[in-house]
């Protein structure tokens, strides 16, 4: 008795939440159809808003946690990375059920809610950011939305488009934001910042229309949603059910665990033991996001084409391996700028990697998988800063502040290039979990027919049978056919 109550209970606020979100009956309207576009900018807007916190950010932490800085930073970053991996699969399938439209405002407000916070309240601030993590899985929405509209054969270069924009949402925010700091002060960067967060939801709200065609969803928005479909833990059991989703999803994690702790700590590996001048680190970014940004759409786009996807996959990762190993043996600074061209073509992976994953899945539920692999990399940027941190702590390399003197930095890194064999251990680290996501791939099939997978994609699917209205497979929509199949 107490069990059926609760499941009333458990229906009757799903149901409440639906209609708040969207309209009964009701398709979201926006400017014209769907398209990339909607999902680039806000994606560039998103990123560039956080982009612009990076020097700000960087002060306050250490303001607020002066004895433990790095330990309370890779804490933080571990609650919302947690939260991330227990929640984008579960976000991801509710987007599959209810549109893409209603996930992207939730996922870009809470993700940018903290951003206010920063000078009102530090403490809260970094509360906020770790809690975050329950709805900063934007890129799993907008993958989901992109494949909404796209054909399959177009896929890996929208993705590689939306790619490249994060990368070009980092070339100049993290440097205009660090030079308003220094000429106006960190309360005009959090206004700023707030304010282009604030203009990515009144994007969504008003210019971005739904792309989840409307026979895809529920024929009646009064059904309830059992516990059963809205657990968190169900997509995931499906990784253990489908021998492709499990292959890919152990790729994603060791290749992107040694990329998320790289991205962590390198800059500040640059600046302080590679010997890098301020100047310096900010033109690496630029010109590091600038060769992404061509990496990920026209290489991409060429690849894709010529030596297929799962090749691409593992020429992406090769380069990766070869970047890490770079910077692991590296003692000298052209080093750092020549693995930075391998590390831009290392880039394609991901893209790659999610245009396997859309082939992967059914068209209803393209925001499940999207959903998986932006979760494992939610768990990733949890688990590699603190890994690079407890690397370097065993091979005794200090990432502490030093001062800005030019002769104080080159005297740190002559004296950490004469006491250190390998400069930079976790980097080797990293290489080594790459060569083992590259075995891994190896064993992904190229591309299974939807219709001869008997997996875990199908019982899903099967699982919102009620709520689907059976549709002829002539009566697809046009941009969700797939000619390849």
């Amino acid at each position: 008795m107490t069990q059926s109550k609760k499941k009333k209970r458990v229906n009757r606020s799903l149901l409440l939440a639906k209609k708040i979100i969207i309209k009964d009956g009701g398709t979201p309207q926006g400017f014209g159809s769907p398209s990339v576009y909607h999902a680039v900018i806000v994606i560039f807007l998103e990123f560039f808003a956080w982009g612009l916190l990076t020097a700000p950010t960087l002060v306050v932490l250490h303001e607020t946690f002066p004895k433990h800085t790095f330990l309370m930073n890779g804490l933080i970053q571990g609650v919302k990375g947690l939260l991330s991996f227990l929640s984008a699969p579960l976000i991801g399938a509710l987007s599959d059920v209810w549109g893409r439209k209603s996930f992207l405002l939730l996922t870009v407000f809470f993700t940018c809610a903290p951003i206010p916070l920063m000078k009102i309240s530090p403490w809260w601030y970094f509360a906020v950011i770790s809690v975050s993590g329950v709805f900063a899985v934007t890129f799993s929405v907008v993958f989901a939305y992109v494949a909404d509209i796209t054909q399959e054969h177009e896929r890996s270069m929208a993705y590689g488009l939306v790619s490249a924009t994060f990368a070009a949402s980092l070339v100049t925010s993290p440097a205009i934001g660090a030079y308003l700091s220094r000429a106006y002060g960190d309360s005009l960067v959090v206004v700023l910042a707030s304010a282009i967060a604030m203009l990515d939801i009144c994007f969504i709200l008003v210019a971005v229309p739904e792309s989840l065609p409307e026979k895809m969803r529920p024929a009646s928005w009064g059904a309830p949603i059992s516990w059963e479909q809205a657990d968190p833990f169900a997509s995931l059991k499906k990784v253990g059910q489908d021998s492709t989703v499990l292959l890919i999803c152990i790729t994603v994690f060791l290749s992107y665990l040694p990329e998320a702790g790289q991205y962590s700590s390198f800059f500040l590996y640059l600046r302080q033991i590679m010997g890098f001048s301020s100047e310096s680190v900010a033109a690496f970014i630029a010109v590091l996001g600038l060769l992404s940004i061509v990496a990920q759409t026209v290489v991409l786009s060429l690849l894709m084409r010529s030596i297929g996807n799962k090749n691409t996959i593992l020429l992406g990762l090769g380069f990766q391996i070869l970047q890490l190993a770079w910077y692991g043996f590296g003692s000298e600074p052209w080093m750092m700028w020549a693995a930075g061209a391998v590390a831009a073509m290392s880039s394609i992976t991901f893209p790659a990697v999610s245009a396997l994953v859309s082939r992967t899945a059914d068209p209803d539920q393209q925001g499940v998988g999207q959903g998986m692999v932006t979760g494992i990399r939610g768990l990733c940027n949890g688990l590699g800063p603190a890994l690079y941190g407890f690397i370097f702590y065993i091979f005794h390399v200090e990432l502490d502040e030093v001062p800005d003197g030019g002769e104080d930095v080159e005297r740190h890194t002559q004296l950490h290039q004469q006491s250190a064999i390998i400069p930079g251990p976790p980097f080797l680290f990293g290489a080594c979990s790459v060569l083992l996501a590259l075995l891994v791939a190896l064993f992904i099939p190229e591309h299974t027919p939807l219709g001869s997978r008997t997996g875990s994609w199908k019982k899903h699917a099967s699982g919102h049978g009620h709520q689907h209205s059976a549709q002829p497979p002539e009566a697809k929509e046009p941009l969700l056919q797939d000619t390849n199949v």
